[in-house]
This record gives C-alpha cells, structure tokens and sequence, in this order.
C-alpha cells in the first residue's frame, strides 16, 4: 500500500488517448464502475468491429465539444443510484489521474443532470489510490504531452 496516493472526492484528471485533457470528476468508492456523460452516442461498424462515435462536453462557460471514436469494449447492463438497470456501451481507456496513467473500463451514459461529466469508480481507484472525502482537487492539473515533447 506505500504506493498508494490519497486523493480528495473530486479531482481533475485527463482522458489523453480521447484528446481530452481536463476534465472534472468525482471519485466515488460506492460506485463499481466508472461511467462519462456523452452526448450524440452512435455506435458504427469499422473493419468487423464495433466502434463508438460520441462527444465530450469540456470546458467552464465556454463549454468545447471534443468529437471521440474509440473501440467498443463491451455492452453491460448497470445499476445505477435510484436501482434502475440500464444497458450500457463500455469502453477501455487512458485515465491520467496524479501523474499516473492508466487504463480504465468507462461506462458512457447521459450524467447532464450531475455534478460531475465523469465518475470514477472503486475498479478504478483500487489499489492505486485512497479517497479521504474531506479533500478536494488534491493534484495539480494534468499535464499532456504529446510524442514530440510538446504541451
């Protein structure tokens, strides 16, 4: 556990192989898995494969859309707070979160009416990090830098 980082219950964090590079979400131990707000999900078909098209919402009051296609990883049924099942797209995915980067399985799902674009579950944090919910935004913003060495 030395290895372990203790992080707030909300942080910034990056999805670096989607092009987004900052993004705000809650870290949430009671959640299995971690799910994403979309918007415009379509699923497509590439060389025998499903793929997913979507877009990310980033940004404060100026709100970006960055447009996303990423292999389908799989379609699980979740529970979500209010006990509702739903059925889901996943994806697996680059997290960069306290200057660690690691992959993740992402649900994507319509989160408007939260707080938070992007919900971090336990599959996640396990083993890697520790949430002390007194802390909030315990890590600088994550930095990218792309193959060249350029931010």
């Amino acid at each position: 556990m030395a290895d372990v980082i203790t992080l707030g219950w909300r942080e910034r964090l990056a999805l670096p192989t989607l092009g987004i590079g900052l993004l705000k979400a809650k870290l949430d131990t009671g959640a299995r898995s971690s799910s994403l707000h979309v918007d415009a999900l379509e699923s497509f078909d590439r060389d025998g494969d499903t793929w997913l098209r979507f877009a990310v919402n980033v940004g404060g009051r100026h709100r970006v859309a960055i447009a996303c296609e990423t292999p389908a990883l799989d379609r699980r049924a979740v529970t979500d707070t209010g006990g509702r099942r739903t059925l889901r797209w996943f994806i697996r995915t680059d997290v960069l979160l306290a200057g660690r980067r690691f992959a993740v399985d992402i649900n994507l799902t319509d989160r408007r009416h939260m707080l938070f674009p992007m919900l971090l579950g336990r599959t996640a944090l396990e083993g890697r990090f520790a949430v002390d919910p007194a802390l909030s935004y315990t890590q600088p913003r994550p930095v990218l830098v792309d193959p060249m060495g350029v931010s």
